[in-house]
């Protein structure tokens, strides 16, 4: 079993991904999910929170070998980028998805030298636009962003091309087809929902259950 199934794995296990095509989940954008993944619930298991550090370290470090600074996108990626940078020892800083109304209007948290090489932690890519706002963000201070790790990708097209635009690279530990295989191995979802778990990832800003 390669990385990618045994992330999914150890997500499913700790009910970390839900899986539901009748009864589905609403993101926050709205949209219509057969499908809800809290990253956040790796924290609360030491030994798999050991895993996914170790890891995302490898990743990192096998894919940027020369990055100088870790950068968590908030909230979510900002804990995992602390393990990962504390593990490789760089230097680590986070950011907003905007700046502060208040004290110092701060976006990113922490410091680092302008012309430094920055790889962005992030817990999922779903339609990729919090990331590209940290990077963005970083890029204007003088940072040189490498690229965006992810412990989780859903694959959507709209976020592949985002990137593609933008010029950086995106690598997740995980991904959606990974996580069905696995579903469908471990009894999880039965062979007959997986054709709409797979059509809702084509188009999942119109995607709508079946009755």
């Amino acid at each position: 079993m390669d990385i990618a199934h045994q992330v999914a794995e150890k997500l499913l296990y700790i009910n970390a991904v839900k899986l539901n095509p009748e009864q589905p989940f609403t993101w926050a954008s709205g949209w219509k999910s057969p499908i809800y993944c809290d990253n956040r619930r790796i924290l609360s298991f030491p030994y798999i929170r050991d895993y996914i550090k170790s890891e995302l370290s490898n990743l990192i470090d096998r894919q940027f070998p020369d990055v100088e600074v870790i950068a968590g996108v908030a909230t979510a990626g900002i804990a995992h980028g602390v393990l990962a940078a504390d593990l490789l020892k760089l230097n680590f800083v986070y950011v907003r998805s905007g700046p502060k109304d208040h004290g110092l209007g701060n976006q990113i948290e922490g410091i680092f030298t302008s012309g430094q090489k920055i790889v962005v932690v992030e817990d999922l890519i779903s339609t990729g636009s919090s990331s590209l706002r940290a990077c963005e963000a970083l890029q204007q201070a003088g940072g040189e962003v490498m690229g965006v790790v992810a412990l989780f990708d859903y694959g959507f097209e709209i976020a592949r091309e985002a990137f593609q635009r933008a010029g950086i690279p995106v690598f997740a530990l995980s991904h959606y087809d990974a996580l069905l295989e696995v579903a469908l191995d471990k009894g999880v979802i039965l062979g007959a929902q997986l054709p709409v778990l797979q059509q809702w990832r084509l188009s999942p800003q119109t995607w709508q259950p079946t009755s």
